[in-house]
């Protein structure tokens, strides 16, 4: 579990709409880290441990869609399009390059809040997704497979111990879930 708020990292030239997006997700448990230019918010993207990146695309340094294309060749951080070019072919671009979801400026602020949850719902670790077989188990861009007993991290073999490869299933067959001492002595010894 998270202590303290979850940060959220916008990247956006407009200091009013930063601080407008401060205003409806702060009450929402959230904390803001703002960047006010392409290069700097794709460094921090790819430094930080952020729940979610909301961009814009008209940006000082390096626009957008660079910054996405960029960070999605690194990390799969959930993103948020947020700006004024909302045509269907600046739509389809962001969505194609790699945004979870596009919301072209003006927007209703209650909007916002709703994508912004329905995205980390889709996104969080408890999102776990299992095969029908149960042999493997994914959760983000770790995949376990119980039958072959491999483990993958972003498509590269982890190794693991016996010992550490029960804990890991053990953790994804429960996501969210807190586990004692003494279940897991027992799944795992």
């Amino acid at each position: 579990m998270l202590e303290g708020p979850a940060t959220i990292l916008v990247i956006d030239d407009d200091v009013e709409m930063t601080e407008m997006l401060g205003e409806y997700l702060q009450p929402e448990g959230f904390a803001l880290d703002v960047c006010h230019d392409g290069d700097s918010g794709l460094k921090k993207a790819l430094r930080g441990n952020y729940l979610l990146v909301v961009l814009d695309v008209m940006l000082p340094r390096l626009n957008g869609f660079e910054v996405l294309r960029r960070l999605r060749a690194s990390s799969q951080v959930p993103v948020l399009m947020l700006t004024a070019r909302g045509d269907a072919v600046d739509r389809v671009v962001g969505l194609q390059s790699g945004a979870d979801d596009y919301l072209p400026k003006p927007f209703d602020p209650q909007e916002l809040v709703a994508r912004v949850q329905a995205i980390l719902r889709r996104t969080a670790p408890g999102a776990l997704r299992a095969e029908p077989s149960g042999d493997v188990l994914t959760l983000a861009d770790v995949v376990l497979d119980s039958r072959a007993r491999t483990v993958r991290r972003g498509g590269s073999d982890i190794e693991l111990t016996a010992a550490e490869f029960s804990l890991l299933r053990v953790f994804l067959r429960s996501p969210g879930r807190v586990i004692g001492r003494e279940e897991l002595f027992r799944e795992v010894l």
